[in-house]
């Protein structure tokens, strides 16, 4: 069971909170993220190497999604939230006293984004679970908008030209201040409201109802008729995204020529897509309805990053990359409210996490495998895992435009609770 939204003004009480840390942690992740190939550019320019960077941000979700996922419905998940951020404060700092001292080193570099990553898994974990808890459901897509709007258009659009500009004036200045990000995020997450802070509310008497067991979470995803093909289905699309995306800094300096100074603008290009689709998606499904908007999101998406393998230019690279963006947004948004009215707030953290550790396990292996081939072509993976996007999209349409449908029949309220058998019902 799952405390009942907060109401006030605007969304919800102490929304406003959530969202200013995730602006915050994203912020500073998004210059980290940025300033990590960029450093790495200056050590190696072999695409395997870069790639291999790339491919370790999706290896905490590999292995320790579920784990993180219990962890938040456990605990006070505001401050699951705050040591997440902490966590990655530690990383930053650390990187930055390696690249002072002189001692900066791909290994370095790949243990940094490591933990980058397990912050991130907590984190990230935590926010979709609280969102439910302070906002009501009618507002779900409104709430998860302005989420994504900071995780993408922050990351992107403001995050990685301050890094850009960063590092060209010094090095180590983009993880010192993206240091300072996250210790703002760990500030903003322990002022939410009591109502963020547990996926089971105490009783009258002040007593909590007991955890639900992660094998019972866990069945009952595998048993959803809905949750259980679209998450296949969303895994090999994100596949198929990493392996496009592998080497995407590499293609932007060496192929098309831009500077390290420059490619802040250049990615916040693309994030001005992120950004419209995150905040328009409501509007979309309000026009078209959720499965026509997940699958005309997907189909731009692979479009979307096949075009910029034709691209005669940077910003014509830009402009069809934007695209994709705002199209992998729409998606987003619209496949994390449903989750959110599907899956009781009791279990959300874990089934987040195993739907994520499912989603995410076959990224590393996809940005691998897109680094290899990066090798005889740089642009090869993007045409590739760009047209395999939109082909998936057309051999999931059936399922994905039932989602309407779906959400109308089988969706509980964010309080219930998992019954033996894993079918939720009722608290």
């Amino acid at each position: 069971m799952s405390a009942g939204p907060v109401k006030g003004g605007g969304i919800g009480h102490g929304f406003g909170r959530l969202w200013g840390a995730a602006i915050s942690s994203n912020l500073a992740d998004g210059i980290a993220r940025l300033a990590v190939p960029l450093t790495a550019v200056t050590l190696t320019t072999d695409p395997l190497a870069i790639s291999l960077l790339a491919a370790l941000s999706y290896v905490p979700w590999l292995v320790f999604g579920v784990p993180a996922g219990v962890i938040v419905d456990r605990v006070d998940r505001r401050v699951a939230m705050a040591i997440g951020n902490a966590g990655r404060m530690v990383a930053a700092v650390g990187v930055a006293l390696a690249i002072a001292t002189g001692h900066v080193s791909v290994p370095i570099l790949a243990a940094a984004t490591l933990l980058f990553g397990f912050g991130e898994t907590v984190v990230d974990n935590a926010t979709t679970a609280v969102v439910p808890s302070l906002v009501g459901r009618e507002r779900l897509d409104k709430a998860n908008g302005r989420i994504q709007a900071a995780q993408t258009g922050i990351d992107m659009f403001v995050a990685t030209p301050v890094s850009g500009v960063l590092f060209a004036l010094a090095m180590v200045l983009p993880m010192i201040v993206g240091a300072l990000g996250y210790v703002v995020a760990a500030v903003l997450a322990l002022s939410l409201p009591v109502a963020a802070a547990h996926a089971r509310p105490a009783d009258e008497s002040g007593v909590r109802a007991p955890a639900v067991p992660l094998r019972d979470a866990m069945r009952f995803l595998w048993h959803h008729a809905y949750l259980r093909p679209m998450v296949l289905l969303t895994s090999l699309i994100g596949a198929f995204i990493a392996f496009a995306q592998a080497v995407t800094v590499l293609v932007f300096v060496d192929h098309f020529g831009v500077g390290p100074g420059a490619i802040g603008l250049v990615t916040a290009g693309i994030g001005v897509g992120g950004v419209l689709g995150s905040l328009t998606a409501p509007s979309v499904v309000a026009a078209l309805g959720r499965g026509r908007t997940l699958l005309g999101g997907m189909m731009l998406a692979g479009l979307g990053l096949a075009a910029v393998a034709l691209a005669p230019s940077a910003w014509v690279a830009v402009a069809v990359y934007g695209a994709a963006a705002y199209g992998v947004a729409c998606w987003n948004v619209v496949w994390g409210s449903m989750c959110q009215a599907l899956i009781p707030g009791g279990i959300l953290g874990r089934a987040t996490g195993a739907m994520r550790t499912a989603s995410w396990g076959l990224m590393p292996v996809a940005t691998l495998v897109g680094g290899w081939v990066a090798r005889e072509h740089l642009m090869w993976p993007y045409a590739i895992g760009g047209l395999a996007t939109a082909a998936l999209a057309v051999v999931g349409g059936r399922l994905l435009l039932a989602a309407d449908a779906r959400l109308a029949e089988s969706s509980p309220s964010p309080s219930t609770e998992v019954a033996e058998d894993g079918v939720a019902v009722p608290a």
